[in-house]
């Protein structure tokens, strides 16, 4: 399997968005841009909703037999370890290897010295086309970097030859993902990763790693957009001479994982796409369980009172639902609205609030982060929320369709 230039990793908490996501990609289509629908679901979320990796399958199965696609899909095992591979093996043909627990732990001392041995080659003035400056390489820092990433990369090894011995190697796609950890990869940093991965026979098509700034859940991107642009633009460089020289396949692509919304560096981006010729593989896994909130409390009556109550709930489970998602949640509590002041909203304002539309004076990113982070207390809602989304899917699938088309394909890759 060959993962097209672009593709658009869409993660959908409740599968019942399959359809109004695929829309979005048609309409990209329909103005001669092919985009690659990759349907994703972490461990952690199944887990949380009770789902599981068939439902995934089913969902992207049903909605591109019942829209008529006839481009290539996916289904993606989003985040996936040793631990928990084999419960996506039969569904899914793209397997997001998650290794960032790994980064840090040193490898074995022979394993560092036999990796700095062979690519102590590239120390001295290294220049990479593309890139203005030449970046000053010794064999102390590749050691640094091999101690740093070794262990990583060849878990990375370990979970596809996993999967490997469970299905034809030309019948899934390996991505590899590096993203959730403290400090972002430089470019040096990630010339290096690369060629271990090309050392252990991963034929990875997609690298996700961590860039600088903050990628909160569900709001803008957080920090200097012109150091994000100069670190985007080197890794596509950097990924252009690994696979000349190290052998990786040539359709391999940075993957960005976004946290949703990052509306602020889709710019940059789209610019430094056009300017590499390159291709990208975004992830926005939140934003379509945020339109289906929007999409109810919209419809107002039932519907704005289950929102309502999903962010009562969420306000007194502030630190339950909050814990697992530190890294990447800055929420004010002191800015969250007091639930009887939501109470006393109409849909429209509950949908203001909630929607990621930064020049509306109702917006709250506090508000929108929070509720970021509390599906869970939809899924447990159970029937009341399924019943909700179905009778009200008319509105919540012109919300998904036109989120995803306008506000990420459209300045991503238009």
């Amino acid at each position: 399997m060959k993962l097209g230039k672009y593709s658009f990793g869409l993660g959908d908490r409740f599968a019942l968005q399959g359809k109004a996501q695929l829309r979005a990609i048609i309409k990209a289509k329909e103005q001669g841009v092919d985009i690659i629908p990759v349907w994703n679901k972490s461990h952690r979320e199944h887990i949380t909703i009770k789902s599981s990796p068939a439902d995934v399958r089913i969902e992207a199965d049903d909605a591109v037999k019942a829209l008529g696609w006839k481009g290539s899909y996916y289904v993606d095992a989003d985040h996936i370890n040793l631990k928990n591979v084999d419960l996506f093996i039969d569904s899914s043909d793209f397997f997001t290897l998650d290794v960032a627990d790994f980064i840090g732990k040193a490898a074995e001392e022979e394993d560092i010295k036999a990796f700095v041995g062979k690519y102590e080659k590239y120390t001295g003035s290294l220049a990479i086309a593309e890139i203005e400056e030449t970046f000053d390489i010794s064999k102390e820092q590749i050691e640094a970097i091999a101690r740093k990433y070794l262990l990583a990369v060849k878990e990375a090894g370990r979970i596809y030859r996993r999967i490997k011995a469970a299905k034809a190697v030309d019948s899934f796609i390996a991505e590899v993902s590096m993203d959730e950890t403290d400090e972002p990869q430089t470019a040096v940093e990630m010339l290096f990763i690369l060629a271990a991965i090309a050392e252990e026979g991963i034929p990875a098509q997609t690298i996700a790693p961590k860039f600088p700034g903050r990628f909160n859940k569900g709001v803008n991107y957080v920090g200097p957009i012109e150091q994000f642009a100069k670190e985007f633009e080197a890794d596509l460089a950097v990924i252009k001479f690994a696979v000349r020289n190290f052998g990786l396949p040539e359709n391999l692509k940075l993957s960005i994982h976004s946290g949703s919304d990052k509306f602020s560096i889709y710019g940059p981006m789209n610019k430094a796409l056009k300017q590499f010729d390159a291709g990208l593989h975004i992830k926005t896994a939140g934003t379509t369980w945020l339109e289906e909130l929007i999409g109810i409390a919209m419809a107002g009556g039932e519907g704005l009172a289950i929102a309502q109550e999903i962010y009562g709930k969420a306000l007194g489970r502030f630190e339950e639902l909050c814990g697992p998602y530190t890294a990447v949640i800055d929420i004010n509590k002191d800015r969250l609205p007091s639930l009887p002041e939501v109470v006393g909203w109409s849909g429209e304002q509950y949908a203001d609030a909630l929607r990621h539309d930064q020049s509306s004076a109702g917006y709250n990113l506090h508000f929108r982060q929070l509720l970021h982070v509390s599906y869970k207390i939809a899924a447990e809602m159970g029937d009341t929320y399924l019943s909700a989304l179905k009778k009200y899917d008319e509105i919540i699938a012109k919300n998904v369709t036109e989120n995803i088309y306008e506000r990420h394909i459209k300045p991503v890759f238009m």
